[in-house]
């Protein structure tokens, strides 16, 4: 199978599938993507995405196979156990506390593939909350992007020893009910779950959400599409609502979206309204303006505010400027009469960030607050990102604010730089990850092959000696049957002269011979009988004896020859008028006696003579 394909040919066939299956794979890494395609195109022996494409629109049954392929729907109840524990124990009662008694609690449980995440989520809720309230109060809404696996999440129907096993006897005989060798979620519980079918790529988030559930599914899809979700998770979650990701999506921490409340078991918060996106700056105290010194040091002060790299003003509790040093002026184009004005009319005010809000809330507050990477295109075209701080001031004539502007973009570039690198370097652990699994599977396979290898050598050395076994005694059978076949041989020529004499014995009496059968089929018939009724022996052996149609009256024979046959006697002589082959009257005198072996009667003998 040829895998150095062009990218156009694979992106083709992603936008085959997004336009005609609505199922959109844009967004997932190439490298994973593209060996699970080729896996299918293995299957089915086509050797080009092309080709593959074609095979799809002439059996649209492989979307199936294609999709389950791609997708992996591996999940279970409660998967990663002390995960799991650590939500039960920490944060289900965290949100549980949070909540009135008629408030209600949304979950989500994204990517949940056959529903084993969904009806877990149910449990530890409903052993929280108790179950008159989880019925009231929870709404856990599991999305899946592929319809089968959702259809099997409705059903609700797993095998027992899979409930059991993950969640012990006592809450699978709680909260299942069983079916035969199944276990099915109870329906009145069940009602509090509602599935159906969301793509995280295109569709947009659930809202209002105070437990998001995503486990390992982050990890399929590139860099750029993890932080489109992230933010669309961050959008869906309710202030201060977790987010429970899998082991092997670490990325979220490095958005700055969410807070980390337990980094092991990746579990994250988003910030509440009570938490600005602005940053306080840590042991910060506020400023006290400047007094006259006696030594003449406020010179200097005022020498080195004006001198600063970083870009400083100071504004007045009434909203005036009061003084911009020299960076600042150069900056924001500043002149030296600015100083006065009220900062509302300058157009520092509101770029490259909006501060009179700001300053309002630092002089109402009297504490100091910084704002990060804030973007502005400076004067000379360049690109140009501040770090501004504000910090209270406070004098005997009223208070103030000093705003700072840090310049931060040669540090930012480092850090995108270092975030960069980062991810390329998870990317590099998911990827040998994964091929580190795919090895330790093609291991296990190796293994299980060569265990059926030599399990298959054994019954082969098995029935090899079987064989010769057989072979030994199929040779001794054949040398019996030689022997027995030689002596059927000596018996068949003593059989052919006995029958030749017999024949010659029957052949040389004078009287009709005719020999019958318990059934009365004729077995005989000799010379003398074929010319007394026209008949040849090879046309009566073998039919029945009244069945004939000849001169004699043989029916009326029946009753004689069966008592020959059943009774004691030892034979009996009957007078019947006939007419013979040459249609003459004749007086047929018929003597039947019995024909017995060694046991019993196994026929009769008719011994027929005629007078004209």
């Amino acid at each position: 199978m040829a895998t150095s394909e062009p990218d156009g040919d694979l992106e083709s066939l992603l936008v085959y599938l997004r336009d005609s299956r609505a199922f959109d794979f844009t967004g997932y890494k190439r490298a994973s993507l593209s060996r699970r395609i080729h896996h299918r195109m293995q299957a089915t022996r086509t050797e080009t995405y092309n080709a593959y494409m074609e095979l799809l629109e002439a059996n649209p049954g492989e979307f199936a196979q294609l999709f389950d392929t791609i997708l992996i729907n591996v999940t279970g109840f409660l998967r990663d156990s002390e995960a799991w524990q650590y939500l039960d124990s920490e944060i289900i009662p965290a949100i549980v506390d949070s909540k009135a008694g008629n408030e209600s609690i949304r979950v989500w449980s994204a990517g949940t593939a056959s529903g084993q995440e969904a009806y877990s989520l149910a449990v530890l809720l409903a052993k929280a909350l108790g179950e008159d309230r989880f019925r009231r109060a929870v709404k856990i809404y599991a999305t899946d992007v592929d319809e089968e696996a959702l259809t099997q999440a409705r059903h609700a129907r797993y095998p027992t020893k899979d409930v059991v096993s993950a969640l012990g006897e006592a809450r699978a005989e709680q909260f299942f009910e069983p079916e035969g060798t199944s276990s099915v979620f109870r329906q009145d519980l069940r009602r509090s779950i509602i599935f159906g079918r969301h793509d995280l790529v295109q569709d947009p988030p659930i809202s209002r959400i105070d437990l998001l559930v995503c486990r390992n599914t982050l990890m399929y899809f590139t860099t750029e599409m993890q932080r489109q979700m992230l933010s669309n998770f961050h959008f869906a979650l309710a202030e201060q609502g977790y987010l429970f990701l899998g082991r092997s999506e670490a990325m979220v921490s490095q958005t700055g979206l969410f807070d980390v409340v337990n980094l092991k078991h990746r579990v994250f918060r988003r910030p509440g309204a009570s938490e600005p996106p602005l940053a306080p700056v840590a042991d910060l105290r506020p400023l006290r303006a400047l007094q006259p010194a006696p030594d003449g040091s406020n010179a200097m002060l005022r020498m080195a505010f004006e001198e600063s790299p970083v870009a400083q003003l100071v504004v007045d509790g009434g909203g005036q400027l009061s003084v911009a040093n020299r960076r600042a002026r150069a900056l924001f184009g500043l002149g030296l009469d600015s100083a006065g004005r009220a900062l509302k009319d300058l157009q520092v005010s509101y770029r490259p960030l909006e501060i009179r809000s700001l300053v309002d809330e630092v002089i109402t507050t009297g504490r100091p607050m910084m704002v990060h990477d804030v973007e502005w295109t400076t004067p000379g075209g360049d690109q140009e990102f501040f770090e501004v701080t504000l910090l209270p001031m406070n004098s005997d004539h009223g208070g103030g604010v000093m705003i700072s502007y840090t310049q931060v973009g040669r540090y930012k570039s480092l850090r995108d730089e270092l975030e960069r690198s980062q991810r390329e370097l998870e990317s590099a652990y998911e990827e040998l990850q994964s091929t580190v699994e795919e090895l330790e599977t093609t291991n296990e396979e190796l293994q299980s092959t060569n265990e059926e290898l030599e399990t298959t050598n054994e019954e082969l050395h098995s029935t090899n000696e079987e064989l010769e076994t057989m072979n030994e005694e199929l040779e001794s059978t054949n040398e019996e049957l030689e022997t027995a076949n030689g002596e059927l041989r000596d018996r068949g020529i003593a059989l052919d002269q006995s029958n030749s004499f017999l024949e010659s014995i029957l052949g040389s009496l004078s009287s009709g011979v005719v020999v019958l059968t318990r059934d009365m089929t004729v077995r005989a018939w000799n010379r003398t009988a074929e010319d007394m009724w026209g008949l040849r022996s090879d046309e009566v052996e073998g039919s029945h004896f009244l069945n004939l149609d000849i001169g004699l009256p043989v029916n009326q024979l029946r009753g004689t020859i069966r008592a020959a046959m059943t009774g004691p006697s030892e034979g009996e002589e009957v007078k019947l008028k006939a007419v013979n082959r040459r249609g003459r009257a004749v007086q047929s005198t018929i003597s039947i006696t019995p024909l017995r072996d060694e046991k019993e009667v196994i026929g009769v003998i008719l011994v027929i003579e005629n007078d004209a």
